[in-house]
């Protein structure tokens, strides 16, 4: 009873969230939510306990009974990739492999140690000393772009296709190579049996990453053969969510990453299943449910980040670092698309304005959050830092990146020339 009390406040504020936001600040849907429960919490801070401290104990219970990582990394991140796979294009993937492979894994870990270098050496100037291991922990957690985010933004910024397909491809696959990161760079910061060896820290990756993609394959083939002999769209629809949520459950029971097994499934049946296994009407169907399903999963998750601002204890008291951290974060952006496209990725013929665009889009959100709030307790203040300042460089990146890529890839766009090497980069 108490899961359902939870979810139909949720349903019930997003549904007003969503309303107010279409009739009064005309944002787009997800950051306009966003906003609104940002304010709300806000006001529930500054007046709440004066004027309703009643209601505003309970709403701040009702906060606190949230666990962000176990409901996002355990639950809505499987629905949000696999939904969004289903409508990526895998001949567009196809086409540009190279990029999105080496921005989700190289790049990745390029910007994770850049960043955990630089703040490394900019906090003691602050007077916050962090041990370097929790530098790198938030290295790894702020470096991912944040699929869920990424997707849910590019569909409402006019980016050229070229460009979301980068993007869109890369935050759906860099995630695998982020958690392992952070997986064992947690593990050294925490626990100091752990051993670090090249051997272990490889058997880790494949394990996670090779074991996500090979269940997501399985998964994907075996479901699109069984729908191909019965074409039914109300059992393929159940179908595919038992891929989802079995498949979550079988990936929890192995070890293996359940977001890279969504996005391979998802991608499986997006493009091979609909061709080989479903008539037009079960396709339709198929399609219509499961965006409504991100829509609604979205609304939620943006309900969740803006709510998070009353979980923290003092969001000013980090500012200055949470500002210097964004202009971090955004240089090891820059640099990690700027260096693999000017070496690895030579030979082929990427415009400034393309590449200015890849480093606006990077988006983190949700997915950062819950990382960080996976951090023991026992880490104490350096938690608390780590936390605030996350929630900083998230905050910018959903609203200013978020509400200004379109138009920034408009302008570095315009007088770009588009030679025939990048468009099939």
């Amino acid at each position: 009873m108490e899961l359902y009390y939870t979810f139909s406040v949720l349903i019930v504020l997003a549904s007003l969230f969503s309303y107010w936001n279409l009739r009064f600040l005309k944002l787009p849907g997800t950051i306009g939510i966003m906003v609104i429960a940002m304010m709300v919490s806000v006001g529930v801070r500054l007046l709440g306990e004066r004027f309703f401290p009643d209601t505003a104990r309970q709403f701040f219970e009702l906060v606190q009974d949230f666990d962000f990582t176990e409901i996002l990394m355990g639950a809505m991140l499987n629905f949000l990739l696999f939904a969004g796979a289903l409508h990526v294009n895998f001949a567009d993937l196809k086409e540009h492999k190279l990029p999105i492979i080496t921005y989700a894994t190289i790049s990745v870990v390029l910007s994770a140690f850049i960043i955990s270098g630089l703040f490394y050496y900019v906090a003691p100037l602050m007077g916050i000393n962090i041990p370097y291991i929790y530098c790198l922990l938030f290295g790894t957690l702020i470096s991912p772009t944040d699929p869920i985010v990424v997707l849910g933004i590019l569909k409402q910024a006019k980016v050229p296709k070229r460009i979301e397909t980068k993007i869109t491809g890369e935050s759906l696959f860099n995630d695998g190579v982020a958690v392992v990161m952070f997986a064992v760079v947690l593990k050294l910061a925490v626990d100091s049996d752990f051993d670090a060896t090249f051997g272990s820290i490889s058997k880790l990756f494949l394990l996670e990453a090779g074991g996500g993609i090979l269940l997501g394959a399985l998964l994907g083939f075996t479901s699109s053969r069984v729908m191909k002999k019965i074409d039914d769209y109300k059992v393929s629809v159940l179908i595919t969510l038992s891929i989802v949520m079995g498949g979550f459950l079988v990936a929890k029971q192995t070890h293996v990453s359940s977001p890279l097994a969504m996005v391979v499934a998802g991608l499986i049946i997006g493009n091979y299943g609909k061709s080989v296994a479903m008539s037009a009407v079960t396709r339709d169907y198929l399609g219509k449910f499961w965006e409504l399903v991100d829509e609604i999963m979205n609304a939620i998750l943006f309900l969740f980040i803006g709510f998070e601002l009353l979980m923290l204890p003092d969001l000013t008291e980090q500012l200055f670092l949470g500002i210097v951290a964004i202009a971090i974060v955004l240089l090891a952006r820059l640099l990690s698309i700027f260096i693999p496209a000017s070496t690895i990725l030579r030979k082929r013929t990427y415009t400034r304005g393309s590449l200015i665009t890849m480093v606006w889009g990077g988006i983190r959100g949700g997915v950062s959050i819950a990382l960080v709030m996976s951090i023991p307790n026992s880490a104490g203040e350096i938690k608390e830092v780590l936390l605030e300042v996350t929630y900083i460089v998230v905050l910018f990146s959903i609203v200013v990146q978020g509400l200004s890529v379109g138009k920034v890839a408009q302008k570095v766009l315009k007088n770009d020339i588009v030679t025939d090497a990048e468009m099939s980069s």
